[in-house]
């Protein structure tokens, strides 16, 4: 994504270890929120990739300052019902394997 132009932040994570399985947990909620807002004026229209209700006020404000441009659901069948409201906006990464899968 960064070769093609977009700004990629990412976040630290944990791994935990429970019950033999290794567990990465990394709270993006509020540095997503965050984040956009810094860095506001430095682009054109925002992608949300996320099916999370708590990102609704932050879809709600961008889509009324024209600056929503998608919002990329990873999982068509678990996402919150607070975003139905910007179905016009969603593509759903479920309906891009075909596009993503590596090739032989």
């Amino acid at each position: 994504m960064q070769r093609s132009g977009y700004i990629v932040i990412f976040k630290p994570t944990l791994e935990i270890k429970k019950e033999g399985e290794t567990i990465t947990k990394g709270n993006v909620d509020a540095e997503l929120v965050l984040h956009s807002m810094i860095e506001y004026s430095n682009y054109d229209k925002a992608i949300i990739v996320s099916g999370d209700g708590d990102f609704h006020c932050l879809i709600e404000y961008l889509e009324g300052k024209n600056k929503l441009g998608r919002v990329i659901i990873p999982n068509r069948k678990a996402y919150s019902q607070l975003l139905w409201k910007f179905r016009k906006y969603m593509d759903y990464m479920n309906n891009l394997d075909v596009k993503l899968k590596i090739r032989k």
